[in-house]
Parts: C-alpha cells; sequence; structure tokens
C-alpha cells in the first residue's frame, strides 16, 4: 500500500476531514461514549493516528503521532504534542505509556499488525490498549467497504473485522480484552446518541480494550 496515497487526503483536506464532526454530532459523541465505556484513568496517554485531535482531547490524552502535517497543525491547536511519525515505527521508548489509543485508523495503516506490536512495546506492563474501528462485518462497515471508491478518504482504506483485530491482540499476548458497538444505522439517519452495547457485529463502530 502506497503511503503517500493514504496520507495525501488527509494532507489536502484536513479541513473536511474535521468538519465531518460537527456534522455528525450524534454519531461523533456515541463513538466518544463507546471508547470511554472501558477507559482506564491514564497517567500517561498515547494516540496513534491522532489527527485533528478530535478524539484525544475529550479522552483526556496529551501526546499524539501524525503522519499528515495538515492534520498535526489542526491537533497541536488543541493542546496535543504531536510527534511527525508513523504506527510501525513509533519514536519512543519501550513501555513509556499507560495508554495507547487507536481510532478508525488500522484501516490506514500499512502493516496493521506491525502498528499493534508497536503500540504495545511502547506500553508500560498493565497497560491498555483502546481501539476504535469501523468493522467491516457490521452493515454499516459493509456499506463503507461497498462504496470506499466515491470517499476522498476512504478510498484507499483497507476495513477489517473486529475478529480479526481480537486474533492479533491475542498474538500479541493481551489479556483481559473487552468489547463493545454502536452506530447501529445509517449515518445520515443518526439524530440522537447510540446504544453502547457489548460485542460486535451489528455496531458499525466497534472498541475493543485489552490489557498489556
Amino acid at each position: 500500500m502506497n503511503d503517500d496515497k493514504i496520507i495525501q487526503p488527509f494532507e489536502e483536506s484536513a479541513q473536511e476531514y474535521d468538519a465531518w464532526f460537527d456534522r455528525n454530532p450524534s454519531a461523533y459523541e456515541s463513538e466518544i461514549l463507546a471508547l470511554k465505556k472501558f477507559l482506564a484513568p491514564p497517567v500517561r496517554g498515547l494516540e496513534i493516528g491522532v489527527g485533528t485531535g478530535r478524539f484525544a482531547v475529550p479522552l483526556g490524552i496529551e501526546v499524539g503521532v501524525e503522519p499528515a502535517a495538515a492534520m498535526a497543525v489542526m491537533a497541536h491547536r488543541r493542546g496535543i504534542k504531536v510527534y511527525r511519525a508513523v504506527a510501525e515505527a513509533l519514536p519512543f521508548r519501550g513501555e513509556s505509556f499507560d495508554l495507547v489509543v487507536m481510532v478508525t485508523v488500522l484501516c490506514f495503516l500499512r502493516d496493521p499488525f506491525l502498528s499493534l506490536t508497536e503500540a504495545t512495546r511502547v506500553l508500560k506492563p498493565g497497560g491498555q490498549i483502546l481501539i476504535g474501528l469501523i468493522d467491516r462485518d457490521s452493515p454499516l462497515g459493509q456499506y463503507y467497504e461497498a462504496h470506499k471508491e466515491k470517499s476522498n478518504f476512504y478510498r484507499q482504506a483497507n476495513f477489517y473485522a473486529a475478529g480479526q483485530v481480537l486474533v492479533w491482540l491475542a498474538r500479541l499476548g493481551c489479556r483481559k480484552v473487552e468489547v463493545c458497538q454502536t452506530l447501529f444505522g445509517e449515518l445520515s439517519e443518526i439524530t440522537h446518541l447510540e446504544p453502547v452495547m457489548d460485542g460486535h457485529g451489528e455496531g458499525g463502530f466497534v472498541v475493543i480494550a485489552a490489557q498489556k
């Protein structure tokens, strides 16, 4: 996968990306609620693929990694200390963070398993990894997959099933794994907060929490 092709839309259309959260407040807030369901109070947290900081800020995360300069600038304005780097090669020493968060990031990565390996490397023993993703096996995920060629941002994406991510985390020796889901309808029809339910397969947005 060509990293430049993936990053380019986020460089050229960062404002458009960021505006999505204002256009879809109920979906956005539902995702935040799902992420907070398993969130342990961190002493030091990192978001990989911090984007414009839309998740880091409400989750109380002050450090982010972001390869797209235009996105990094917006995250910095929101108070995030941003490192220009990629998920497969994090610029941190091992066991540096209590929490590592990745939200809608795996689908854009050249090597998702290597990225998860790096994420666990920089986690302290007992630290938490929190992953939010569009579940390929959900109705919403299947819609995104079928229409991704029409999206400026998702054209290069490879959506993964929640089950695949659980397999990767098991390979990495993660424990205390918990899963929840939200966004059960089409985004255009979501006008109120969606429920957050255990498990995966129905909700388009899935959160997986695990401990190193």
